[in-house]
């Protein structure tokens, strides 16, 4: 097992030595996602052994991924970017029965972003508010699918699913024409139109849309409650219900929806939670 995990570490410090400065992770521990206990996070919580894989939820009740095998479980977090500071706590249910797990967070400072866009993608008009209501309530049936499988903890790192530049970071407390909005909510890497967008693992295309805000944009489900969403495409190349494989092109970048230019808007999610996706970059 120590050989392993030292040929698992060797192998990711070279493959980070090639990769621009955003896309390594905050850890060389060669485990993903990377542990970072504060808001838009992931919480990587350890859960000994257990014949049985245990089941894990929030204190909302929301199913959590949990990854490894009877030698070891680990429940894998999502942090919401408005969690409170201090102490949260998970439920466990496994072969020794229900128990409680702590674990606590701290604060993180994000920087802010002021855009200048189109004032009717800021000031909705009646129809558009509405069509943003029916939107986000189809997609909040999206972020609630929990499919089995879950990947196995080796299986958690992603490959960056375009090529670019980072134009806007996860976290961002952005400032539309003077007015604040919700912080940024994904990875926004810049791109010309039309540039091949991958899959980072495999997945299952769950659903592709024409939205408000989001423009042209595709979710997979990776299983166990991991989902990832790309918006402001220019094209797609797949259907609902295909399997795709990592490294498999699906869709192009382009600047449908609120945008100011051409960029892939990529977005991970756990347990129903937005959370950082240079977490999970190989």
């Amino acid at each position: 097992m120590q050989r392993r995990q030292y040929l698992v570490a060797l192998a990711h410090l070279s493959a980070c030595a090639a990769l621009p400065a955003w896309a390594k992770p905050a850890s060389d521990s060669g485990l993903f996602p990377v542990d970072s206990r504060v808001p838009g996070g992931v919480a990587r919580l350890s859960l000994g052994p257990s014949s049985t894989q245990p089941k894990v939820t929030t204190a909302e009740g929301t199913p959590v991924l949990v990854v490894g095998d009877m030698i070891e479980w680990t429940a894998l977090v999502g942090i919401p970017l408005s969690a409170k500071l201090g102490v949260h706590t998970v439920t466990v249910r496994n072969d020794d029965g229900m128990q409680s797990l702590d674990y606590s967070v701290s604060d993180k400072q994000y920087a802010e972003q002021r855009l200048k866009v189109a004032p009717k993608t800021v000031d909705l008009a009646p129809q558009d508010l509405a069509r943003h209501e029916r939107e986000r309530a189809h997609q909040q049936t999206i972020m609630a699918l929990f499919s089995a499988p879950a990947p196995t903890l080796t299986a958690m790192r992603m490959q960056p699913p375009c090529p670019g530049r980072r134009s806007s970071s996860f976290g961002l407390r952005r400032v539309f024409n003077g007015q604040s909005r919700n912080p940024h909510s994904g990875m926004d890497i810049a791109a010309p139109t039309g540039t091949s967008v991958v899959a980072p693992l495999p997945g299952k295309v769950v659903d592709i849309g024409d939205y408000f805000f989001n423009g042209t944009t595709v979710w997979l489900n990776h299983g166990g409650g991991l989902l990832t969403m790309y918006c402001h495409l220019s094209g797609v190349q797949c259907s609902v219900g295909d399997a795709l494989q990592s490294g498999q092109t699906f869709c192009r970048v382009g600047a449908s929806g609120r945008v100011t230019g051409p960029h892939l808007h990529w977005g991970v999610m756990l347990n129903r939670t937005m959370v950082d996706p240079a977490l999970f970059l190989a």
